[in-house]
């Protein structure tokens, strides 16, 4: 299953690419919605080969999720990969410079089952698959109004 959205960023791509690759800023924001995290590598500057360790509650039952950082091309995208109950996760985000001053974000999520009950549980997301696109879609628009807003502190 695969969801996708897409977004443009009046910014510079090298400022939105410094958001999305802002990996200790997203850990804290992990942390404050009660999730532990902890990086499970020893690389010194952000980079492919990354690893965290992520323990949360979703839906009542304890989560734990398996995150390695795969592609990291500065400053076109990131790629990361989840193991996160039997759901691996792959997610792209790829930025395209539509001028001096505005930026395209791609962002695409591919979840695909690893076991039986996950495959259960994904047939129950494709039941909720429009709604869950949207939320994305807003979030997605969220982050690209925070990182707009930060770009130019006057426009807001």
């Amino acid at each position: 299953m695969k969801f996708a959205t897409r977004e443009d960023i009046a910014a510079p791509i090298e400022k939105v690419f410094a958001a999305v690759s802002d990996f200790d800023g997203f850990e804290r924001a992990a942390l404050r919605r009660g999730a532990e995290v902890s990086r499970t590598d020893a690389m010194a500057t952000p980079g492919a080969g990354m690893q965290w360790k992520a323990h949360f509650e979703f839906r009542n039952r304890a989560r734990q999720a398996d995150l390695t950082l795969r592609d990291f091309d500065p400053p076109n995208g990131i790629g990361l990969f989840a193991l996160v109950g039997g759901i691996e996760a792959e997610m792209r985000i790829d930025l395209l410079p539509l001028s001096r001053q505005r930026t395209r974000m791609d962002l695409s999520i591919e979840l695909k089952p690893t076991t039986i009950p996950a495959r259960l549980m994904l047939q129950s997301v494709k039941l909720a698959r429009g709604n869950l696109s949207k939320r994305l879609a807003k979030r997605v628009a969220d982050f690209a109004d925070t990182i707009e807003a930060r770009h130019n502190p006057g426009m807001s």
